[in-house]
């Protein structure tokens, strides 16, 4: 047998796109979901949440729900088994789900205080809104806006540094030609993934075994493991198929009350979110409350930058919307600061959403900075280039590629931004005004340790076994071209496992560092197998396998700045009679490695790009300052960017070579998020003349701003 195909001049797979592997499944029905899979003797919980936003729930009386048909049992704080609530999480924080039913505490509105198992899913239902809880409220404060007296710095970890800082921006800004001194809101946000979280949790033999619906199995496993003071051999956890992740699906308490219900009743449990469950258990993007103050000199070159952004955290686990990293990256300023702030509120704790800092950032310092374009009579692209920094503007570390100069040019070249009127308010076509905007993207490309395994079969097929999450960006075909590219094979004779946490660590599916950190050690397990096999001999009934664990290769990276960035571009109609505002044309140009399958990167830049304008527009969770909770928990309330909404939406790349990079590859799920809602906004500016700090730009705030406008202008002219 030989590894090369009937070609013995084979270019290579990477690169060229493929549809999806899975693909066919997924259309038939044949791809099965973490709530689908069969169980024999299969119990089904429904969670109980509370309906106040602080306080104590009474001893629970269950005694009638008991008694009703089909109902096997109701966990709750007074009877659930008893967890390490001391335990320190995977990535260096308490979990939010540690207390679930650890004792009588709820700190908000829909916080989960009890578990109804049943025999049937509508038994579970039907009993859990019989059963009736109690509490002893307190007085709640959900209330979250600038200058918030309770705003404090909370300290570094090893995912945010809260503050950095150099020079004396007081100085440069009392001196500089130009100024813009702004504050730019953005309101919480949900990531409602179109399949709810669901898990089924059982022992077998001894062993605790758990399909989740989930971001890394290995993850899971391992903070179960530790909650639960298990071995971590002894947990199994499988997630084939995901519907959909963008940062909610970790540990939730959802896969936590399965496992206590497992355990009591020793039978396999289920428990399934619904989609109102979803906006308080799984996670948020954080309002946040951003000051940009920005110091030019009279050709626009930044002499002080500074960022400062306040977000919200619950009081159970503190977490940083870490929305002024952007500029700690983009631009450099002899004076330079960044802080994040942090208000404690009795609201669930929000997690990462897509592009989880970068994407509130970059909407207030893209917009900042074309606000400084237009004090100092500079083209927004001109104004970028003049402030591009040769290192990383804090960490003073090389970059490993820095091509965003280069997207500018495509993205301006294809959209025709040399025919631009500066001015803003003189396009109209009848009752809309049309403007244009653009603005910087960037995310960074990290890298972290996995293992792969690659067996050649005697069949002549391949095996790729990676614990990799496919949460619907394709990472089953993009692992297959790697692998096939190293074999020198076809792709069809690759064959996928992912998602078992019995195949080996490996990177989690966030923080765009899957498809880099799979790749590595894809390829250095097939490199292997390749140099075993070129040696000759049949292939046993075993297969011949080759192992790769890439900790060692990862340690031994020089530090660099390793970021994708990119070039977003925007056209608004903006209608004068009702506010409405159209985007006509997305375009974003991306720096981001070697693309290794075309057909699903553009997807998911496309993808991406959707959420922005979704920001820019819709999206927008209303919390009720007397219960707590939100208005709208269901995706009728909670508006997001529907088919109508969304143009054609072009997304491309230019040439992005790293030098010496080992993989070549660099994250893509976020960056098309990054920088959409400030080209949008600045559109609407260029279009109106008016400029918008709070997101989203509804129609309302539209025709309030433009009245405001015309006031101010009257106000200011002769005889008024």
């Amino acid at each position: 047998m030989t590894t090369k195909t009937d070609n013995a001049t084979f270019t290579g797979v990477v690169g060229s796109g493929r549809t999806r592997v899975e693909g066919l499944d997924k259309v038939t029905g044949a791809a099965r979901y973490a709530g689908e899979i069969p169980f024999a003797e299969l119990a089904h919980g429904w969670l109980v949440l509370s309906t106040v936003a602080r306080g104590r729930v009474r001893p629970v009386d269950d005694a009638a729900v008991l008694a009703m048909p089909g109902v096997l049992a109701v966990l709750h704080h007074g009877n659930a088994p008893r967890v390490d609530t001391d335990y320190i999480g995977m990535l260096g924080r308490p979990n939010p789900v540690v207390g679930l039913f650890q004792n009588d505490r709820v700190p908000f509105v829909g916080w989960p205080v009890a578990l109804v198992v049943a025999e049937t899913s509508e038994q579970a239902r039907e009993a859990a809104e019989a059963l009736v809880v109690h509490y002893d409220e307190e007085p709640h404060d959900v209330a979250f806006f600038a200058g918030h007296p309770g705003a404090y710095t909370p300290q570094d970890t090893p995912l945010v540094e809260a503050e950095t800082a150099k020079g004396d921006v007081e100085a440069e800004l009392e001196t500089a030609a130009f100024v813009v001194d702004e504050e730019y809101t953005t309101p919480e946000e949900h990531h409602n993934s179109m399949e709810p979280h669901a898990a089924t949790a059982r022992w077998d033999e001894g062993r605790l075994d758990i399909v989740d619906s989930n971001q890394g199995s290995s993850w899971v496993a391992a903070e179960l493991a530790q909650l639960f003071s298990l071995d971590p051999s002894s947990v199994r956890v499988r997630s084939e198929h995901v519907g959909g992740a963008f940062g909610s699906k970790g540990l939730n308490p959802h896969q936590v009350a399965a496992v206590m219900a497992a355990t009591v009743l020793q039978r396999p449990v289920r428990v399934v979110l619904t989609r109102r469950q979803m906006f308080p258990l799984v996670g948020f993007r954080s309002p946040t409350a951003q000051r940009i103050r920005l110091a030019a000199d009279a050709d626009g070159r930044l002499r002080a930058f500074e960022h400062r952004s306040q977000s919200l955290t619950s009081t159970v686990v503190e977490f940083v919307e870490a929305s002024a990293v952007l500029g700690r990256v983009m631009y450099d300023a002899d004076a330079h600061h960044t802080l994040h702030e942090l208000v404690r509120l009795d609201v669930p704790t929000p997690t990462w959403m897509r592009a989880p800092g970068e994407a509130p950032g970059s909407f207030a310092v893209e917009s900042a900075l074309d606000e400084l374009a237009e004090k100092c009579g500079v083209d927004p692209i001109a104004l970028r280039v003049r402030n591009e920094p040769a290192v990383g503007p804090v960490s003073g570390l090389p970059f490993s590629s820095r091509n965003v100069l280069a997207c500018f040019e495509e993205g301006a070249r294809r959209f025709g931004w040399a025919d631009r009127d500066p001015r803003p308010g003189v396009r109209r076509e009848g009752r809309w005004l049309l403007g244009t905007g653009t603005a910087a993207a960037t995310y960074p490309s990290g890298v972290g340790p996995s293992t792969a395994a690659v067996t050649a079969e005697p069949d002549g097929t391949f095996t790729v076994r990676i614990n990799a999450a496919d949460i619907g960006t394709g990472a089953r075909t993009a692992m297959a071209l790697v692998a096939a590219d190293v074999l020198e094979v076809e792709p069809d004779r690759i064959r996928m496992r992912v998602g078992d946490s019995d195949l080996g660590p490996a990177m989690i599916a966030g923080g765009s560092m899957g498809t880099r950190s799979w790749a590595w050690a894809v390829k250095l397990a097939a490199g292997e197998l390749r140099e075993r096999l070129a040696l000759g001999g049949g292939i046993p009934p075993e297969g011949i396998t080759a192992r790769s664990n890439t900790a060692d290769a990862i340690g031994a990276l020089p530090e660099m700045e390793r970021h994708s960035f990119g070039a977003q571009f925007a056209e608004a109609a903006v209608d004068v009679t009702t506010g409405e505002v159209r985007v006509r044309r997305l375009l974003g140009i991306y720096a981001a490695g070697t693309i290794v399958n075309p057909l699903t990167a553009r997807s998911q830049f496309i993808g991406g790009m959707t959420w922005g304008l979704s920001m820019a527009l819709h999206e927008e969770a209303i919390r009720d300052q007397a219960s707590g909770g939100l208005v709208g928990a269901d995706l009728a309330g909670y508006h997001f960017a529907a088919n109508a909404d969304v143009p054609v939406i072009e997304a491309d790349w230019v040439d992005d070579h790293i030098p010496g990079d080992p993989v070549g590859i660099k994250g893509i799920g976020e960056i098309g998020v990054v920088g959409v809602a400030a080209a949008i906004a600045n559109a609407v500016w260029h279009a109106t003349g008016v400029r918008h700090r709070e997101l989203p730009i509804r129609p309302d705030r539209v025709l309030r701003a433009a009245e405001e406008a015309r006031r101010s202008a009257a106000g200011r002219s002769p005889g008024a």
